[in-house]
């Protein structure tokens, strides 16, 4: 978990580890708002204390959810492989099948052709070279039965380990879906806590005007983070863009469209990218081929994640509820770079969408189509 510092009257420093301890700063805070709600120096003050407990719940969360998507990935990687070894069980069964039966024939023929042995036709009066035919046929015979009870041994030793397998991948399918269940409702505490925060949160945005205030801020921090991502990006790597793709992107998930670029946010600002309304953990996909160069938390769009891809192009996804790509990382189109979430104090799961062109924010419908 990650160290927050809040101040509360006096700086304290305090490591937000666990929901309980978050709880009991929330409440905290809570009261000294009740308290000092009129004075606009606390208000700020405990606006950002809200604002860094926010992002230590949803950074929770996301690790949670992370851990959930592995989780997933893990048990349907184990379904596969049970399945295989069901198929392999079936197929050496049937095989068991085969050689009892062939097995039991050449002992029944073995029967009906007599029950001479060695020495009665090496005594007997009868033409040597028909001694000799039946001796190589007898031999042929016992060859064939020494090799068809080597097989049936071999298919039944691999029967039985094909049966310990399943048992063994059983097991572990057990225990990855108990884990999975545990990690639900952890998920889910978090979630609760989350709220909790984001409530309070919005009493604080609620006064003096501070919603507009508080989009112009995390406006300049987006564009701060992203620049400083570029400065630290060092491009020694070939990608071609954006433009040749114009208009037969695929769009990052499907989902409604519930804020178009341009549009009205706040006063005189406006959406510099678009809001798509997706359930809370849906895969969102890398529109091109590119280079992860930011990936963290930022005030405003919670869990974000920021793919170059050359030529001064590049995109971006926030609110994510969990991001599964790091700094640094490169991705190909339509590979899963993060799961949809409601970071960023969003109250219902969502993608925030962006296209950007040497900076500039671009209108995502030019480059994807519907």
């Amino acid at each position: 978990m990650f160290m927050m510092i809040f101040g509360l009257g006096l700086s304290i420093s305090v490591m937000a580890t666990t929901i309980k301890e978050r709880q009991s700063l929330l409440k905290s805070l809570q009261t000294q708002i009740d308290r000092q709600h009129s004075q606009v120096s606390d208000t700020q003050k405990q606006h950002q204390q809200l604002l860094q407990l926010l992002k230590s719940d949803e950074q929770a969360i996301a690790n949670v959810a992370t851990q959930v998507n592995q989780s997933q990935k893990q048990q349907q990687q184990l379904n596969d492989s049970l399945a295989e070894l069901s198929d392999k069980q079936k197929q050496l069964q049937h095989q068991q099948q085969a050689q009892q039966q062939a097995l039991a024939n050449q002992l029944k023929s073995a029967y009906l052709s007599g029950s001479h042995d060695y020495t009665k036709m090496l005594l007997s009066q009868q033409d040597p070279a028909s001694v000799e035919r039946l001796l190589t046929y007898y031999q042929y015979l016992n060859k064939a039965r020494v090799k068809a009870i080597a097989e049936l041994k071999t298919t039944l030793s691999e029967l039985k380990q094909t049966q310990n397998q399943i048992v063994e991948q059983k097991q572990q399918l057990a225990k990855v879906t108990e884990q999975q269940q545990r990690q639900a409702e952890q998920l889910e505490k978090e979630s609760e806590q989350r709220q909790l925060t984001l409530t309070q949160l919005q009493r604080v945005l609620n006064r003096r005007g501070a919603r507009l205030e508080q989009l112009q801020i995390e406006e300049a921090s987006l564009k701060q983070a992203i620049d400083q991502a570029i400065r630290e990006s060092k491009q020694q790597y070939s990608l071609v863009g954006l433009s040749a793709q114009r208009g037969k992107l695929k769009w990052p998930i499907q989902g409604r469209l519930t804020h178009s670029f341009g549009s009205p946010r706040g006063g005189q600002l406006r959406w510099r990218g678009v809001l798509l309304s997706a359930p809370e953990g849906r895969a969102i996909k890398a529109i091109a081929t590119g280079k992860v160069i930011f990936a963290d938390w930022l005030k405003g769009f919670g869990m974000v994640i920021v793919v170059d891809h050359g030529k001064g192009y590049m995109s971006l996804y926030g609110h994510a509820q969990a991001l599964l790509k790091s700094s640094g990382d490169r991705v190909k189109q339509g590979e899963t770079l993060a799961l949809v979430g409601r970071s960023g104090g969003q109250a219902e799961p969502g993608l925030y969408f962006e296209i950007r062109h040497k900076g500039k924010a671009i209108n995502p419908s030019r480059y994807c189509k519907r």
